[in-house]
């Protein structure tokens, strides 16, 4: 559930819900929140970081975009579209970063064919939940934290359409057993696009819950972590590797990520009832019709996209391929990638470019970084890291604002 993470600078007590508010006290909050799209949204860095990192993995993940020749147009030109895409279970988003970086990149990285993404605040709260202690990167390449009054203030500007993924927190923890099953969506969705006249557009990630498959949760394990600021911990193989081997933390098989558009939904012509008189048993009914029919979309998706999800006879020759690209094709290498890369163009001031290839070129970078020994070092390995990674962390709920 969304929850508010922002206050209003007035004499006057303002509630903290965006619900709870005045038209008048909701206007303002949302005025002033207006600097939450800009404020860590950089188009230099997201430009750059698509075109000498992702093309990496891109090789190893191969994504599909299937139905995205072109984006769907507003009802209403002024309003937002809202996209509302699955979440892959028990994995890094890995999924995530290929879907959003790689739109980016097909589109020229123009606002109106592109959208910004809601996310779970978790994500942010710490570096550690950042690929490889890539600093606040989820929000540098335009997240924004997943709260009632960033919706709102998302839905108050005409620039870009906005993404949700609509389960939360329990769609990436919901374990192998439940892949592909869509949990239960928040209502805000449905609220907003009520609200607002605007419809809703399915995008659907298959294969992604092969990122980390056969991993279970666990609610009381989970809850441990998520005093940590991590969300939730898959139980699995990759999980106990992990403790040896602290890169395996951020790493994922090769599963081949297609995105497929789904249908568009209007949920304006779903009811008769006016928006100020709505009930909360309308919008569930309205959010339960949707969900279902995204169930069915999904469902479909995987019969035709998902039977082969690694299509290895398809990934060993494309590795072959590009042999001079090693390690960074493959997720042994990726420490040292992200870690150049953060390194060049943070403290050099420079935007890097053809970041060195080749395993001799490796160890060079690793002499430059030796933060990237600790994802080899069995055990104590974890400690560098998590010393970096937890500084600064703010306290955060899996899914709201912040406590802080």
């Amino acid at each position: 559930m969304l929850t508010n993470s922002s206050t209003v600078s007035t004499s006057v007590a303002v509630p903290k819900h965006p619900r709870d508010m005045t038209p008048e006290q909701l206007e303002a909050a949302i005025q002033e929140n207006m600097k939450v799209i800009t404020s860590h949204f950089d188009e230099r860095f997201t430009r750059s970081l698509v075109a000498e990192v992702l093309e990496f993995l891109r090789i190893y993940f191969r994504p599909v975009y299937v139905g995205f020749e072109a984006m769907p147009e507003r009802r209403n030109e002024e309003v937002p579209m809202i996209f509302a895409m699955n979440h892959s279970g028990m994995s890094f988003p890995w999924d995530a970063i290929m879907f959003g970086c790689g739109l980016l990149e097909k589109f020229d990285f123009d606002p109106r064919n592109v959208f910004r993404a809601l996310a779970a605040p978790m994500l942010s709260a710490s570096t550690l939940m950042n690929p490889f202690l890539l600093e606040n990167m989820w929000k540098r390449v335009g997240a924004i934290d997943a709260t009632s009054l960033n919706f709102e203030t998302m839905m108050n500007q005409h620039e870009y359409d906005v993404l949700i993924y609509p389960e939360g927190v329990p769609g990436i923890g919901k374990g192998f057993n439940r892949k592909y099953q869509l949990q239960t969506f928040s209502t805000s969705m449905i609220r907003m696009a009520l609200k607002y006249k605007t419809d809703i557009v399915g995008m659907f990630c298959i294969n992604g819950e092969y990122i980390n498959p056969y991993s279970y949760s666990w609610k009381w394990f989970d809850r441990q972590w998520e005093k940590l600021g991590i969300p939730f911990m898959p139980i699995g193989f990759l999980t106990f590797a992990m403790i040896f081997q602290p890169w395996i933390y951020y790493a994922a098989l090769p599963a081949k990520l297609t995105y497929v558009r789904g249908k568009r939904y209007k949920p304006c012509d779903m009811t008769d009832i006016p928006w100020d008189e709505i009930t909360l048993e309308e919008i569930t009914r309205i959010r339960d019709e949707i969900q279902a029919g995204m169930q069915q979309e999904l469902d479909e998706a995987v019969r035709q996209y998902g039977q082969s999800p690694f299509n290895l006879k398809e990934l060993l020759p494309l590795l072959l391929k590009n042999w001079r690209q090693l390690p960074y094709t493959i997720p042994v290498g990726w420490p040292a990638l992200f870690t150049e890369y953060d390194r060049r163009y943070a403290k050099e001031g420079e935007l890097p470019t053809r970041i060195t290839r080749g395993w001799f070129k490796f160890w060079q970078i690793v002499f430059k970084n030796p933060i990237v020994i600790a994802y080899f070092i069995p055990i104590f390995g974890w400690i560098p890291i998590a010393v970096r990674g937890m500084r600064g962390r703010r306290k955060v709920k899996p899914w709201g604002g912040s406590k802080a």
